[in-house]
């Protein structure tokens, strides 16, 4: 049976909000009027060579960490505000500046997650929209996939079906067991809502951005290569969480003049936190 809202019980506004920015300081023209009507922009220069071995090193450690803790390579889930590192990459100027050209000088993060695919990983992302899953309204949350690895169709890149984010909220069901799935929901007949998947191949250090209203999902890991990326979740400080109060994020640039978004302090060093 299809499931047109996980969260019955909070009131939200699921529709996209295009981007609109005369002045783009990293962005051009171009790029904005593509996530306006495709849903994404990808791949983006960040990170150097150099960076990029720092980068991976320091996954390899938390990962040991989380292994060591008999956590799984897709645990790494929500663990800025206990590790410095990954508060950190949230903090990374370089990626805040294109985030800012599509969400305007204020920043808030709340989420964070490494997508790790082992190589012969048999599980998969189904097609899913992001904010069929969040606690957040409205749905202006751009979401930053940080290559921790080279990615390409081989080792499971993400893939996205073209201007699906246009269709509002898509019905979903509920995963199943034979479906494999890193997550909970499944849409099904994802090319009827868009145009043909496009796989977002990139290299280590570079990022794509997308929309939390674009479907996209990915493969299972049936080469001999990991795949490892990390999302980094933004958005404005007009978006609210299921707590009509306050909520806490890192204000990454910028501020909340209602003070409803609360400042999560840097962390001193990396600890795992469960969730």
């Amino acid at each position: 049976m299809p499931i047109m809202d996980a969260l019955p019980d909070m009131k939200r506004e699921l529709k996209f909000f295009p981007a609109k920015n005369e002045n783009p300081k990293k962005l051009t023209a171009d790029q904005i009027r593509q996530f306006n009507e495709k849903g994404y922009i990808f791949p983006l220069d960040v990170f150097t060579a150099a960076e990029v071995e720092t980068n991976r090193a320091y996954f390899d450690r938390i990962m040991e960490m989380a292994k060591e803790a008999g956590l799984n390579s897709y645990s790494i889930n929500g663990w800025h505000p206990t590790c410095r590192g990954i508060y950190d990459l949230a903090l990374e100027d370089r990626i805040l500046d294109y985030v800012q050209d599509l969400l305007g000088e204020n920043l808030i993060c709340t989420m964070t997650h490494y997508f790790c695919k082992e190589p012969g990983d048999t599980k998969q992302v189904t097609w899913h929209q992001d904010a069929s899953y969040w606690p957040l309204t409205p749905s202006k949350v751009v979401t930053v996939w940080l290559a921790i690895d080279d990615a390409d169709e081989e080792n499971s890149a993400m893939k996205v079906i073209p201007g699906s984010h246009l269709q509002g909220q898509i019905p979903f069901e509920h995963s199943t067991v034979e479906e494999n799935n890193v997550l909970g929901q499944s849409v099904h007949q994802a090319e009827d809502y868009g145009e043909c998947p496009v796989a977002f191949e990139m290299k280590a250090g570079q990022i794509s951005m997308h929309t939390d209203l674009l479907l996209h999902g990915s493969d299972p890991n049936t080469s001999n290569r990991r795949r490892c990326g990390l999302t980094l979740r933004y958005f404005p400080p007009e978006v609210r969480g299921r707590d009509p109060k306050q909520g806490s994020g890192i204000v990454c640039r910028g501020g909340d003049s209602e003070n409803y978004w609360q400042h999560i302090p840097r962390p001193e060093g990396d600890q795992i936190r469960r969730i």
